[in-house]
């Protein structure tokens, strides 16, 4: 049943003012008609963000959104050219620009944090 329905990720904000900023002019995301409790966006593939403000918010320390990319240093780049910093993790081996290969070569994934510290990510499918 659910395999043909549209996905819509919620992601939590102490800021809204700052994550809406973020998503739409550091992303590049298309803001999408909100409400009073969540600021909407495209995130591409048919799937939808929510970003809804929560006092005092707290980020967990694990990806809440991520997005499959085809050329993930070119992605990487543009993310550091607007001013993103990846996030490198210790004893993960990350490359120079902070991706990391998987061990079986299915996957490239580098890891960025919104305003809030929600963490996001960007994954290239390898070839195994």
């Amino acid at each position: 049943m659910l395999v043909a329905a549209s996905p819509i990720a919620f992601v939590q904000t102490a800021n809204r003012a700052a994550a809406e900023a973020f998503y739409a002019d550091t992303l590049g995301l298309t803001r999408l008609p909100g409400d009073d409790f969540a600021a909407v966006f495209d995130l591409g593939g048919g799937a939808i963000l929510r970003i809804t403000h929560i006092p005092d918010w707290q980020a967990s320390p694990h990806p809440v959104v991520g997005w499959m990319v085809t050329d993930i240093n070119a992605a990487v780049m543009t993310l550091k050219d607007r001013g993103v910093a990846m996030i490198f993790y210790p004893g993960l081996g990350q490359d120079d620009l902070g991706i990391w290969t998987a061990p079986s070569g299915t996957a490239r994934v580098a890891f960025f944090a919104d305003p809030d510290g929600n963490i996001l990510s960007l994954t290239q499918a390898g070839t195994a």
